[in-house]
């Protein structure tokens, strides 16, 4: 016996490869309803092999489904998050709104499962920021054995994160500089994307730092362990999909370089790829489609006591969205539902 599943906002890019990677790891589905706004109804997706038609979520009744994968913004979800709930549908939700709610858990599998039951406290889990999802499972085995007291970390995070838009605007003004009778001003981004990197990711906070790196510190520390000290600074790069970080991490305790090595590849969810050696890396053109975060460019880092610096990348419409989301709900049904 399997799960009636519900995909809310089936029609975007994140609700698109929610229902990709359902199909592709074989969850167990015994029925699924695709959902969108009015304005979508009747749009077709895919399911694996068969096509879906969305259905207009405003007048959809989630009494009797299991689990909603909910990625439609963080108005919408007010609205419709809380009558799911109401009904006994469980939300996994990918939008900020429920991330910082003590009692609603903040998951990713690989680091903090033990989580996945405070679901009964509202009936909602949420799903961690795109940038902070595959840092986390880095840190995570590496926290376990030499605790990291400081991580700082750059990232460098592709258009797809700002939805259809960024991809389309990236992809017009790339075209506009080859074309010079052609103009595309900035829109979705604060200033030209193409050929063109944009330290602003979401808007400024009265400290300076950005709401995006914000929250990649109370993420982590909700995540991994609140006395992380984490400091951020987030890039907007003209890449389409995949994001990239460089991290470094200062720990209470001295790890080497070849352990640490050795704990990531043993880690759930990571690959590592990391020859000293000319394309010995991964960059994010490659990580896409995959479900693993990869891990490159490993080595201490002299300037510290307990110092390492690491290259990590991944699919940010998978790890940092869409899988990270199906992933809570093979653990909720693992540990909790356990039908299928």
């Amino acid at each position: 016996m399997g799960y009636r599943i519900v995909v809310a906002g089936a029609t975007g890019n994140v609700g698109r490869e929610m229902l990709n990677i359902l199909a592709e790891r074989g969850f167990p589905v015994d029925e699924i309803a695709v959902l969108a706004s009015r304005r979508s109804l009747g749009t077709e997706v895919s399911f694996g092999e068969t096509t879906l038609k969305t259905k207009d979520i405003d007048d959809f009744d989630f009494s009797g489904w299991d689990i909603a994968l909910f990625a439609i913004g963080s108005e919408a979800t007010k609205t419709y998050a809380p009558r799911a709930a109401a009904a006994g549908c469980v939300v996994i939700d990918n939008s900020s709104l429920y991330r910082y709610d003590p009692e609603i858990p903040l998951i990713v599998p690989e680091c903090n499962p033990q989580a996945v039951h405070e679901y009964k406290n509202k009936n909602i889990i949420a799903n961690p920021n795109c940038s902070t999802a595959q840092m986390v499972v880095a840190l995570k085995p590496l926290h376990d054995r030499a605790r990291i007291k400081r991580v700082v970390v750059s990232t460098y995070q592709s258009v797809s994160g700002a939805g259809k838009t960024g991809l389309d605007e990236l992809w017009d003004q790339t075209k506009a500089v080859y074309n010079p009778t052609s103009d595309v001003p900035p829109d979705t981004f604060q200033k030209e994307i193409a050929f063109n990197v944009i330290p602003q990711i979401d808007k400024f906070m009265e400290d300076g730092t950005t709401k995006e790196e914000w929250k990649m510190v109370v993420e982590t520390k909700r995540i991994v362990d609140p006395s992380i000290k984490v400091t951020a600074t987030c890039v907007r790069v003209p890449v389409f999909v995949g994001h990239s970080e460089a991290v470094n991490i200062e720990f209470e305790d001295f790890l080497d370089e070849d352990e640490a090595r050795d704990i990531l590849r043993e880690a759930p969810g990571i690959m590592v790829i990391d020859k000293r050696e000319p394309g010995g890396y991964v960059t994010p053109k490659e990580c896409v489609g995959d479900f693993a975060t990869f891990i490159s460019r490993i080595r201490q880092d002299s300037t510290v006591e307990n110092g390492l610096n690491l290259w990590c990348v991944s699919d940010n419409l998978r790890k940092g969205a869409a899988l990270n989301a199906v992933q809570i709900a093979e653990l909720l049904g693992r540990e909790v539902l356990k039908k299928g």
